[in-house]
């Protein structure tokens, strides 16, 4: 039996040898998208490929490395060697989509070998048709670039220059992907060196001790908090739409005892476009907010895998068949599916006394996938991201505010690139980036407002650039609210021709565009704004003074508060005006009460928590018998650009008027059905 201090001293020195790994991966790195953006991954695996410890950067990662570490152990078995190290970015064998390169390091002590290391980034460029690795125009699998499902980089400590070279004659910037693949292997030498090193000190059994007790005790802390929540079912559904074609991503979470179960039984089949994604991709999406959800106290490893299952059918959106293209499935099905699961995990802490302060609304859920590509300023073949994305917008909690342009879940270090760096690595200039007003998602508390910016081209040698967009398109809000919030706006991209642009203004003819390749040439300027975070609870109940504040300081403008907060503000003072601010308040609920049905009790009674009014009973659905409104989402104003058929559904309570429940929908798309499960 280990020691207490021991213990401590070896988990705590297996965290430093992935921060050291992480710092050298960036360090050596001379990508924006991977040192400022953030957009990498390193952890530690077990002999066998479990996870041994999750590291920071994407985590939608972890597992789906932990599959390609197996998957390299059962193509190599017996030729596995100290000093290899294996490429792996299949997306039918592990990886997220081609552009996430996996390179996965044994470990051996003493000639036998002890763990992996196991590292990503998204590389510069991988060949695939469209630059930059997110491919509108993708047919299948076949059109995204180099992908191999394990193959030999380095053969005990040397580079197979064959290897090398070929992989580098497939891509559009060799010396920058060249690059990508040093950061990584060097990643890799000092992930080993350190664990070597830990092992050498304390010992192998002591370590291997360690490396056990650590997984056994993630399971039991995770049990152990599952069966503090209550059993029940919850769900949420995201959409996407890409050219006018729209599709969903369906899931029910199950949790009994201690154990939880994700079913996205009833998705769309698979796409023709590249929005798909394969199971393991799936596992880690919804895995990614999990980790910090309920394991933000637990060390993220094998052991807290055990207690889930997922249910994913094959042939749909979210476990797509070969050879149907992925390369968007990060910005597309995955982080959708991590939507999903970030909502129903909010509503299951939602629903328990103890766990409800930790319940969060859905952060940034929609990531915009902007390449630009072209020669340069200094005559150089530019190919990136704009990494805007990562800047995200925190979801509201059950005590607070989101962050504004607060990051996301899945990522907890990730961040944007300075417009500097931007400026210098593509011949653009910035018009502005800034907070978007009214884009974090209405409650109690607020969601974080996103961003929004503008650039037109600049000294460019060939007048201008080209971009890449694409994603799960503009025309739905994904940052879902919880308890009553409504969700944040929508992401939009307009591109706008021979304009006549000025700092706050961007004048001419305006195309809205959400997925394809387009010309930024002359004149022309890009638009993008992109998602708030969601609310928390009935925006009814924002104290006035806040959303006042909220005006003062750009993020809600007085229209918006009128019209969802019911707060009408003095034009004197700026300060709410109280009485005109009741009545508003007391009209708006009035209109929530008509409509509410009595529902028969079946099981276990479910009444208004506020005003104890009976909302059915928990072998029903509850919201057959709230009061419902459906209102066009673009009604709401402001960023909420959504089509006319794009439904805001509020669920009050029919006695006191308190909003409950709020759900992004099309005309007749069922209630989503939440409901505790009694144990008779």
């Amino acid at each position: 039996m280990i020691d207490p201090i021991t213990f401590s001293i070896i988990r705590h020195r297996l965290f430093r040898v992935v921060d050291e790994a992480v710092i050298t991966l960036k360090n050596v790195s001379g990508s924006a998208i991977t040192n400022e953006g953030h957009d990498l991954m390193v952890s530690l695996y077990r002999a066998d490929g479990t996870l041994l410890m999750g590291g920071v950067g994407f985590l939608h990662h972890l597992t789906s490395a932990a599959e390609a570490c197996k998957s390299i152990i059962r193509r190599f078995r017996g030729d596995i060697h100290a000093g290899d190290v294996f490429l792996l970015n299949d997306p039918y064998t592990a990886a997220l989509h081609t552009s996430d390169v996996y390179l996965v390091a044994p470990i051996h002590y003493r000639g036998e070998l002890v763990a992996w290391s196991a590292c990503f980034v998204h590389v510069y460029d991988i060949g695939a048709t469209n630059p930059g690795g997110f491919c509108p125009d993708a047919e299948n699998i076949y059109t995204e670039g180099f992908s191999s499902p394990g193959i030999r980089l380095v053969g005990k400590g040397e580079i197979n220059r064959a290897v090398m070279d070929t992989f580098l004659n497939m891509v559009r910037s060799p010396d920058m992907v060249a690059l990508d693949l040093n950061s990584m292997i060097a990643c890799n030498n000092v992930a080993r060196e350190r664990m070597l090193a830990l092992i050498e000190k304390y010992g192998f059994e002591t370590v291997d001790e360690t490396c056990k007790t650590l997984i056994a005790r993630s399971e039991e802390k995770l049990r152990a908090r599952l069966r503090e929540l209550p059993d029940g079912q919850w769900q949420s559904r995201q959409y996407l739409s890409v050219k006018d074609e729209i599709y969903r991503v369906e899931l029910t979470m199950t949790k009994r005892d201690d154990s939880l179960i994700f079913d996205f039984s009833g998705s769309s089949e698979q796409s023709r476009y590249a929005i798909n994604c394969t199971r393991w991709a799936s596992l880690g999406g919804l895995f990614a907010p999990l980790f910090p959800l309920l394991c933000y106290d637990i060390t993220w490893n094998e052991g807290v895998i055990s207690p889930i299952t997922m249910i994913a059918p094959e042939g749909t959106i979210v476990n797509c068949t070969r050879p149907a293209p992925v390369s968007v499935a990060t910005v597309g099905a995955i982080q959708s599916v991590n939507n999903a699961a970030c909502t129903t995990i909010g509503k299951l802490l939602s629903a328990s006394e103890k766990y409800a302060p930790e319940a969060s609304a859905v952060w940034h859920a929609n990531h915009f996938a902007v390449f630009l590509f072209g020669q340069n300023q200094h005559n150089k073949l530019a190919i990136g991201i704009l990494t805007e994305t990562f800047a995200g917008a925190g979801g509201a909690r059950a005590w607070a505010d989101g962050i504004e342009v607060g990051g996301e879940i899945p990522n907890p270090i990730s961040r944007m690139a300075n417009v500097e760096t931007v400026e210098y690595t593509f011949p653009i200039r910035y018009l502005y980036r800034r907070r978007l007003k009214d884009s974090g998602g209405p409650g109690r508390y607020r969601g974080g407002v996103g961003m929004e910016l503008s650039f037109v081209p600049h000294d460019a040698p060939d007048g201008g650039m080209h971009y890449v967009v694409s994603g799960k398109g503009s025309k739905f809000p994904m940052s879902e609210g919880l308890a009553g919030g409504y969700p944040g706006s929508p992401n939009a991209y307009i591109w706008v021709k021979n304009n006549r642009a000025k700092e706050d203004a961007i004048p001419g003819e305006q195309q809205e565009v959400d997925w394809g390749v387009f010309p930024l040439m002359g004149k022309d300027a890009l638009y993008v704004r992109w998602n708030g975070g969601g609310g928390y609870g009935d925006p009814l109940s924002r104290p006035p003074q806040d959303v006042a504040r909220d005006i003062r300081d750009g993020l809600t403008s007085p229209e918006f508060a009128e019209s969802v907060y019911g707060v009408i503000i003095d034009t004197g003072t700026g300060e709410a005006e109280p009485s005109l601010t009741e009545k508003k308040r007391t009209e708006l609920v009035a209109q929530r009460k008509n409509g509410g049905q009595s529902a028969p009790v079946a099981g276990a009674p479910v009444t208004c928590k506020h005003c104890g009014q009976s909302l059915g009973g928990t072998d029903g659905n509850w919201k057959e018998s709230a009061s419902v409104q459906e209102t066009p989402m673009q009604n709401l104003g402001g960023p909420y650009s959504s089509g006319g058929d794009v439904l805001l559904r509020s669920f009050s309570c029919p006695g006191c008027g308190i909003l409950v429940d709020t759900e992004t929908a099309m005309q007749g798309d069922p209630y989503l059905n939440d409901r505790l499960l009694i144990r008779r």
